[in-house]
């Protein structure tokens, strides 16, 4: 806290804010698609690793997104527009959620909504760290699960996401070799549960 309270400091008033929450509106505004390796972490409330997974994303918007894991373990999340899937190989189980009711306030309506996030979020600047410059998104809907969203931006480019959940646990997503607007093949959010697979859902 006292990093980024120094960060502002050194910075004109309002400078921060005003770079970091238009970077983020405009890095919205101007991404149609995305792809890019990610690692995610987990951490308790008492900022224990519980969780370290790796894998790539894939990103059209509005509605269609594609998280490919892989390391740890291999599950597949589908976004196509309509419906979200969620596979696991190692259950043989597959679920699936209306896309309005999946993502409402959700973390992932940040990325996989619309352009006018204002909508759903409340935003206001969450200083500088390092590299990042940072913005808090707020929920304005309480039932999506999570207290709050932190984006880390550098060079108009999210680097990093931080959800914090209404359980006390934090997940970090940190993204690498980011594409902003690459062509993206259709295929890849489009899901067909695989034969004997368990559905489940709506």
């Amino acid at each position: 806290m006292l990093k980024k309270l120094l960060a502002l400091m050194l910075l004109l008033p309002g400078l921060a804010q005003a770079d970091a929450v238009q970077q983020l509106k405009t890095f919205f505004q101007s991404t149609t698609t995305m792809r890019a390796q990610f690692r995610q972490t987990v951490l308790d409330s008492q900022g224990r690793k519980v969780q370290e997974v790796t894998g790539a994303m894939q990103l059209s918007r509005p509605g269609k997104f594609r998280w490919d894991y892989n390391k740890p373990y291999v599950q597949l999340i589908v976004g196509d527009g309509q419906k979200v899937w969620l596979y696991d190989p190692e259950l043989s189980q597959v679920t699936v959620r209306p896309l309005d009711k999946a993502l409402g306030s959700s973390p992932a309506a940040l990325l996989a909504g619309g352009t006018e996030i204002e909508k759903t979020f409340s935003l206001r600047e969450d200083g500088v760290q390092g590299p990042l410059d940072w913005v808090e998104a707020k929920p304005k809907d309480q039932d999506g699960g999570f207290e709050r969203v932190l984006l880390g931006f550098k060079d108009g480019l999210l680097r990093e996401m931080e959800l914090h959940d209404n359980f006390g646990q934090t997940t970090v997503i940190e993204f690498s070799k980011l594409e902003r607007n690459p062509h993206l093949d259709a295929q890849a959010f489009r899901f067909t549960p695989p034969q004997g697979a368990d559905v489940v859902g709506d």
